[in-house]
């Protein structure tokens, strides 16, 4: 597919994928960990009895 194209080009091409990959990697990382951390003590009763008073 890249045949056709320079080997500068295809270099270029391959560091800005790789770039990308990575940023996504880390934004997916990072949610993930606020997602975790954001719980209280990771507590299920109490965590479930908050968000059940919420929405009643």
């Amino acid at each position: 597919m890249f045949d056709s194209l320079p080997e500068e080009t295809q270099l270029i091409l391959m560091v800005v994928g790789i770039a990308v990959l990575f940023a996504l990697v880390s934004w997916n990382t990072k949610r993930n960990k606020s997602k975790l951390y954001g719980r209280d003590k990771r507590n299920f009763k109490k965590n479930y009895l908050k968000k059940k008073d919420k929405n009643s």
